[in-house]
Formats: structure tokens, sequence, C-alpha cells
């Protein structure tokens, strides 16, 4: 899977939005996914928190967001839900992305890694330093008797939550 986007309509001189959405063969079972459309400022100059629709159906998304950015300056990121039902899922899929990430990065990889490697230290360093501070912030609240996190819901309690929701979805 590989992003795609662009200018939606005449081109950005224009004053029209952009779209951006993952580029899927034709046979991808990715598409028979729910989608949703985030619509957000395309400027660095306008500040406003983004907003989430959906689910749609993949064509029913792209439609609609390409409608809404076609006139105005907004950027719309058309992205698949994958509505998995555990937590051991949810890590599987954010282990292969961040796969995905590494190798691509790797691909990428040109006469400027020297430069990218002292970034990434530096940065790592500063995570580091973050994540001490966090761990600590963690204790402390331990410490003060606040509750732990509730327990995730079971499978059979998210499918439960997926019916209420189509439910309400096509409620007359």
């Amino acid at each position: 899977m590989s992003w795609a986007g662009g200018g939606v309509g005449t081109g950005h001189d224009d004053g029209v939005g952009a779209l951006v959405t993952l580029d899927l063969p034709a046979d991808s079972p990715v598409l028979a996914l729910p989608w949703i459309v985030t619509i957000g400022p395309l400027s660095e100059d306008e500040e406003w928190d983004a907003v989430v629709f959906g689910p749609y159906e993949q064509a029913h998304a792209l439609a609609l967001a390409e409608e809404v950015v076609a006139d105005e300056e907004l950027m719309a990121v058309v992205e698949p839900v994958i509505p998995h039902v555990s937590v051991d899922a949810i890590r599987e899929e954010i282990a292969s992305a961040r796969a995905l990430a590494t190798e691509e990065e790797d691909d990428d990889a040109d006469s400027d890694a020297d430069e990218d490697d002292e970034a990434d230290e530096d940065d790592e360093a500063d995570e580091d330093d973050e994540a001490d501070e966090d761990d600590e912030a963690d204790e402390a609240e331990d410490e003060d008797g606040h509750e732990e996190h509730p327990a995730p819901p079971s499978p059979d309690e998210i499918r439960a939550g997926f019916a209420r929701i189509a439910a309400r979805l096509t409620a007359a």
C-alpha cells in the first residue's frame, strides 16, 4: 500500500484543495473496509482542528472528499478503518506499519545518511529523556493511588459495539 495524493480540480494555483488516499490495486481487500474522510486546513496559516467523517464505502468517501475540497483550500485524507477486535491485532498492525516505514526509509536512503544519523541520535536522546520523565510521572500517579486504566473490551464486546454502531447508522 502506498499513499497517493494531489490537487483536486485544476490545481493549487486556482485555490482548490488536496486529496490524499491509499493507492491500492483494484483487487485489494482493503477496498472492502469502511473508510473515513478527515478534512482540515491545507495551509499552515489556518489553524483549526480537522474534522473526521464516516464510515463510508471507499468510492463514496472519495467522491465526498473530492467534492468538498474541489472549491476550497482544504486537505482531505481518505483512509480505511481497520476494525480489529483485539489489542494483539492492533499491535500487529502497528508493527507492520512500522516495519513498512523502516523498509521505505531504507530504500530512500541517500548521501545525506550521515547527517540524518546525527539528527536521529539527537532525537533519540531527546526521546529517552522524555520517556524517563513520563515513567517518573506514571510512577508518581500510581503512588498517589490513581486507578489504572480499565481492561480493553473483549472481541465479543467490540463486535457488539460494531452492531450497535451499524444500527445507529442505518436507523431512519
